[in-house]
């Protein structure tokens, strides 16, 4: 894909020949990370990629290719132009809007191979569009200059508007309490019996925001992650009215949550035993790749909620660069090892030698492992001969609604 300025000449004298200039415009610049962590020949990649997916528009749409172009140097962005007569209304009216929406919705459906390998999720790339009728008293030059900025206006309105609309969609969903839990089995490796559930949160089936990736993305994105985090606690202890007896209801909470007045420890007391459940019922999951601001702190704050008789899990272990400091300053009950350290485990020495690891230091700390992401009844079966005594995985069961009589 040549760079725009090596196409100017070209444009600018079909653009004077045919009359009038269709634009379209894909903001790119969210794919500059791609660049700054793998190289300019990445980056060129992903940008390629972008534009066979709007040339593939083009055909869709026209029938035929048109001239694509790469932005001026510093610039990330893919340009399509499409010179036609001024007079052809349904060029203007039908024609360019038709594009747009066909490139969205192709960047859409093969999100996760423009940036593959190099971003698990394609970033939001907006587009817009312009139409410049030719003007033989202006420059032709000076005109494409001014419908590329058209049409990045019209991006950057596009992305505000449809940010706008996102966030409206989500604040919806948590005014009006569209969340739910769904608990997966937390089983002891050796007895094969249910030892407690993890609750994890849901929206509504179909919705913008069903799973929880794209729950915690919006909120990120919009600064309520607070509030989300509110909501699925609530949904959390809402859902586990009925629950089985002596089992233990592991809830996620964010490290923010000590500071929420209904998250108190009285507070939250009372609001469990409206549902049947006590404190000892309780752990709370701390997310390893969570920020603990203030270790301190947060040390006080659990110490008060345990006397009550509520415990405490360290999730994710090993997925980041935190992991002992955050075992050694919380000292969990429970210490959840990571997916990563489990799959295939039974195939593999070096996933053993770690989990032990982690192992030696709960046995010190007078904490139980909990190995997650179990798939197989061989990584369970090599968990239990090392002595770790809980799994969790899809090996039991997708998570599921609790049923009213517990099961």
């Amino acid at each position: 894909m040549a760079p725009i300025a090596d196409l100017y000449a070209e444009i600018c004298a079909e653009f004077s020949r045919q009359g009038a200039l269709g634009v379209l415009y894909v903001d790119c610049s969210a794919l500059d990370e791609v660049e700054r962590v793998y190289g300019e020949q990445a980056h060129s990649g992903a940008l390629a990629a972008v534009a066979d997916h709007v040339a593939g528009a083009c055909l869709d749409v026209f029938g035929r290719r048109e001239p694509l172009a790469r932005g001026e140097a510093g610039r990330g962005e893919v340009l399509c132009f499409a010179a036609r007569e001024p007079r052809d209304i349904d060029f203007h009216a039908k024609g360019m809007p038709a594009l747009e929406r066909a490139v969205r919705e192709r960047l859409t459906r093969n999100a996760q191979r423009v940036a593959y390998p190099y971003l698990r999720k394609l970033p939001v790339l907006p587009i817009g569009t312009a139409f410049v009728q030719r003007n033989p008293i202006v420059a032709a030059l000076s005109q494409l200059r001014r419908g590329m900025d058209e049409a990045r206006d019209d991006a950057s309105l596009n992305a505000r508007l449809e940010r706008r609309t996102r966030r409206r969609e989500f604040l919806d969903v948590l005014v009006r309490g569209k969340l739910h839990s769904v608990y997966e089995p937390v089983v002891d490796a050796k007895s094969l019996t249910v030892f407690g559930y993890e609750a994890l949160i849901r929206g509504t089936e179909g919705g913008a925001f069903a799973s929880p990736l794209e729950l915690f993305g919006i909120a990120a994105e919009e600064e309520l992650l607070f509030e989300l985090d509110c909501q699925c606690r609530r949904a959390a202890i809402e859902g586990a009215i009925g629950f089985p007896e002596g089992a233990k209801l592991f809830m996620n909470i964010r490290p923010t949550a000590i500071h929420d007045p209904s998250f108190q420890p009285d507070a939250l007391t009372r609001t469990l035993e409206r549902c049947g459940l006590a404190p000892g019922d309780v752990v709370f999951e701390i997310s390893e790749q969570e920020s603990i601001e203030n270790y301190e702190i947060f040390r006080e704050a659990r110490d008060n909620y345990g006397k009550l008789g509520f415990q405490f899990a360290l999730d994710d272990t090993g997925a980041g660069y935190a992991s002992l400091e955050a075992v050694l300053e919380l000292a969990p009950e429970f210490i959840k090892v990571d997916r990563a350290f489990v799959r295939g485990i039974d195939q593999d020495s070096a996933r053993q030698n770690m989990v032990r690891a982690f192992q030696a230091i709960a046995r010190d700390m007078n904490s139980r492992i909990i190995g997650e992401g179990l798939d197989t009844l061989e990584e369970l079966r090599t968990l239990g001969q090392m002595g770790i005594p809980f799994g969790q995985g899809w090996l039991f069961g997708k998570p599921a609604p609790l049923r009213a009589e517990g099961g």
